[in-house]
């Protein structure tokens, strides 16, 4: 694959139509995920479906703050969280336990699972999260059926992933046109020739190019996309903050120190007892009002 598609969302568009796509490769910001914890291969693969999609849906809507999908249940996997923000940094993460089957999702996250879609608009704006339940034997088939049941909005998607890239495509027909259905029948069935492998190996001319031939296609510029932690010492010492002096000094004198090891990029901050006398005396400080002359 070109380095010129790795790491990038490209948008496109059938012209004189009202179907739109998008195509989404990650290749060294997956890998650095991965680094980072040692996943089965079903989570490791279901994380990267996870993060394809979250980075195909934040190019349909507009905000400033990010989009997270989230999968709660009570199967071998019981949490799974896909992170991408305006800025097209992501990360992810999933927590597991015993076997986790190759299988359908339900065996997987477990028969009451839900899917949660949560956008941050950013600026302070009022946060928005949808909810559905797991009843579909895919990732991609759940968010399809998400669209369907809470946007109204025809979606389709494709996702792959393994153990050095993950993929997706979306094909989305836009509101409000009145043109016929066959043009979104056609593509969808085209569409629905590709494989898990030309999503992960082919490039996205090359994809566009085997699946849409006869097509009139326009293909946008590449969007870079990276992995990044929002983790930092200030967030980390708020929550300290948050747990109080008296709880923070029993960690300290039962574990010689404080560590808090962010789970997301494993990044490990630690506090002695003079950084924690520190922190709260910092804390205590009261503001001092500006000075009028």
């Amino acid at each position: 694959m070109s380095s010129r598609d790795a790491d990038c969302l490209h948008r496109f568009v059938f012209e004189r139509t009202d179907v739109r796509g998008e195509l989404v490769h990650l290749d060294a910001s997956w890998r650095a995920m991965l680094e980072r914890q040692d996943y089965p291969s079903a989570v490791r693969n279901l994380l990267g479906e996870a993060l394809a999609a979250a980075a195909l849906l934040s190019a349909t809507v507009k905000i400033d703050g990010s989009l997270q999908l989230q999968l709660h249940g009570e199967g071998p996997v019981s949490l799974l969280l896909a992170e991408v923000t305006a800025q097209g940094t992501l990360r992810g993460l999933a927590h597991w336990h015993g076997e986790v089957p190759d299988g359908k999702l339900g065996e997987q996250v477990g028969a009451a699972a839900r899917l949660a879609l949560t956008i941050d608009p950013g600026g302070g704006g009022e946060r928005y999260q949808g909810l559905i339940a797991v009843e579909k034997d895919t990732l991609a088939a759940t968010l399809e059926d998400y669209f369907q049941r809470s946007e109204q909005l025809a979606t389709r998607l494709w996702l792959a992933a393994g153990e050095r890239r993950a993929s997706g495509m979306l094909l989305q027909r836009l509101p409000g046109r009145s043109r016929d259905a066959e043009d979104w029948n056609r593509d969808v069935f085209l569409g629905d020739t590709v494989s898990p492998e030309e999503l992960l190996d082919l490039t996205a001319r090359e994809l566009l190019r085997r699946l849409f031939h006869e097509e009139d296609v326009r293909l946008f510029d590449a969007e870079p996309l990276s992995f990044r932690c929002s983790c930092s010492a200030e967030r980390i010492e708020t929550m300290l903050r948050g747990l109080g002096y008296d709880e923070v000094r029993d960690i300290l004198e039962q574990e010689g120190d404080v560590q808090v090891s962010c789970e997301f990029c494993r990044q490990v901050y630690a506090y002695d007892a003079v950084d924690v006398e520190r922190l709260f005396a910092a804390a205590a400080q009261p503001e001092i009002p500006p000075t009028r002359h």
